[in-house]
């Protein structure tokens, strides 16, 4: 009797056993990023006597290491160039110098005709540049991660065009309330109200489906573009011209309390969006596996596109619409360095800064002295990239389900 319990428990124990192995080897498989989602599980999982002991943190890949700093390099050497080029030239050493001054580590005050030209009208453009890049840039990572598709970016769930309809409507109106923020405030008023109309449209039985959520917001997209036809036609010449920089894009009205007005918004996203990076790769699994392992999908679903609208909404209130810039850049850092969130999230920041501070440069150098719209660059440049991505992606999986 004793020696066939104890072949029982042996079966029993091999069964086991093999059954765990095989769940191990399905994760395995199915995930891309297999290490990084074995830790997160193993944080996140209590024990059966106590919360798990958090991982030991890895040292970053070699190849993170080398884009973090390259792309660091090239914002600070891209802020150098932005600062000094344009109709009044101003030496890199100028630049640094001044800006050693006004921190107090020395450098030298430049002529006041130089001061007023770095102050007051390249820092904060540049400053703007950045913020609304990051923003971009990080928005276009969450979106990717939240629909687990790498061609989906913030203009989706029609944050852009609500934003867009806002402000026209306030400029065609003449509403003047705020004063000069009138249509800022509205901008990023419609976006938000747009993104949770998309939402509480696209739930049904307490929970949303991606293919909802797309499908959505391509209609509510289509609807803004109408309403903004729409008041186009009943706008004087004046409302026009203001209306163009909504759809066109630009930094050129860049101010300091414009970049104070974002710099909270954008701080609080930026902040708060690298903390969901275990959750989204585990949500790389698919929603199934996700749930399995402890994941509240549909609650991190919503708090994820609430950061995207705060993202988009703050740049868009600022700039108008500027496309490309959260598909390309994510995907391309994805391409570089894997599809760990860990690195992608505050990556796609970095580099969103990076590719609207070069573009704005080159959108008031290349055609001087007229400026080219910023928004009108940006789709010239992102385009063909965005044709690349689709081809590349159609060769990889066969085209999208």
């Amino acid at each position: 009797m004793t020696a066939g319990r104890n072949q029982t428990a042996d079966a029993e124990g091999t069964g086991s056993a093999v059954g765990t192995e095989s769940t191990a080897s399905t994760v395995g498989t199915e995930s891309t990023s297999a290490e990084r989602i074995a830790d997160t599980v193993a944080a996140t999982r209590p024990s059966a006597i106590g919360p798990a002991p958090h991982p030991a943190r890895r040292r970053p890949p070699t190849r993170i290491i080398i884009l973090t700093t390259g792309l660091s390099a090239a914002l600070a050497t891209l802020i150098l160039l932005a600062c000094g080029l344009g109709a009044f030239h101003i030496a890199p050493a100028d630049v640094v110098g001044s800006l050693a001054h006004r921190a107090h580590l020395g450098g030298h005050r430049l002529n006041p005709v130089a001061e007023s030209v770095l102050w007051d009208v390249r820092m904060p453009r540049v400053a703007l540049a950045v913020l609304v890049g990051a923003c971009l840039g990080c928005a276009g990572a969450l979106m990717q991660g939240v629909f687990g598709n790498p061609l989906a970016d913030p203009g989706v769930i029609g944050v852009s065009s609500g934003g867009a309809v806002g402000a026209v409507a306030v400029i065609v109106s003449g509403v003047q309330v705020l004063g000069q923020w009138t249509a800022s405030a509205a901008a990023f008023v419609g976006g938000l109200v747009t993104v949770f109309a998309v939402y509480l449209l696209s739930r049904s039985g307490g929970r949303t489906e991606v293919l909802t959520l797309v499908l959505t917001g391509i209609a509510v997209n289509a609807l803004g573009g109408a309403l903004i036809g729409v008041l186009l036609f009943l706008a004087d010449p004046v409302a026009v011209n203001e209306v163009a920089f909504w759809q066109l894009g630009s930094l050129s009205q860049a101010t300091w309390p414009q970049v104070g007005a974002v710099l909270p918004f954008a701080a609080v996203g930026l902040l708060a969006a690298p903390r969901f990076a275990g959750r989204l790769d585990l949500l790389a699994l698919g929603e199934g596996p996700a749930r399995h392992l402890g994941v509240d999908v549909e609650r991190l679903r919503l708090v994820l596109i609430t950061l995207v609208a705060v993202l988009t909404a703050a740049a868009v209130a600022v700039s108008g619409i500027i496309g490309f810039v959260g598909l390309a850049v994510p995907h391309l850092l994805r391409m570089a360095a894997g599809p760990g969130h860990r690195f992608l999230i505050p990556g796609s920041a970095l580099g969103g800064a990076v590719v609207l501070v070069a573009a704005d440069l080159a959108a008031r150098t290349v055609a001087a002295p007229a400026e080219l719209p910023l928004g009108v660059l940006t789709a010239l440049l992102g385009s063909p990239v965005f044709f690349w991505l689709l081809r590349r992606s159609r060769a990889a999986r066969g085209g999208w389900a």
